[in-house]
């Protein structure tokens, strides 16, 4: 089997290869971008890319759309962090945040999958808190300010081995490597 996860971004390619090498797959990076709308569910937003690139590609798809959802600022940014991370980036995040007590946060990611005849939408989550300052040189996004529950260290501080024990995105590929198991007997 041939899947192609759609995104420009390395190290979610690299986040998700390792959770699926043990797969009997190939596991290949789109040859196109992600097609993107604006939505406020992250569900919605992965869902509608899968089915762009399968259109296009006419090959199996999967797709992911995270955000960072910080419970002092009701969710923000949420389902736009990706534009918030490219706009404000971390600074201003950090900006809202300052000298706000509560600095709850949860990671969630919608994985959407069109592998023929069938299509699912997974969802993965993990919370934490965001921390005062950026820490580590790892990762992306968020990463040097999310410090998920049981750790000490930010996604930024980790390898990716370890980040994948905590993150999100890697629990959302688990789910589909399981889902792909039961459904395609690999």
């Amino acid at each position: 089997m041939r899947l192609y996860l759609v995104t420009s971004n390395e190290h979610k390619y690299q986040e998700a290869k390792k959770i699926l090498e043990d797969l009997d797959i190939l596991f290949l990076k789109a040859p196109i971008g992600k097609f993107e709308i604006q939505a406020d569910s992250l569900r919605t937003v992965a869902w509608s890319a899968a089915l762009h690139a399968y259109k296009i590609l006419r090959e199996a798809v999967v797709v992911d759309d995270s955000g960072l959802f910080i419970e002092a600022l009701k969710g923000f940014p949420g389902v736009y962090s990706n534009y918030v991370f490219r706009t404000l980036g971390i600074e201003g995040i950090l900006k809202l945040m300052r000298n706000v007590e509560d600095r709850r946060a949860c990671f969630k990611t919608a994985l959407a999958a069109i592998v023929p005849p069938l299509d699912v939408v997974l969802e993965g989550e993990v919370c934490g808190t965001i921390t005062s300052e950026p820490l580590g040189k790892g990762g992306f996004g968020f990463d040097p300010i999310f410090v998920p529950e049981g750790e000490r260290r930010t996604f930024a501080q980790m390898s990716v081995d370890e980040k994948n024990k905590y993150s999100h995105r890697a629990r959302a590929f688990r789910l589909f490597a399981r889902w792909l198991k039961e459904n395609f007997k690999l």
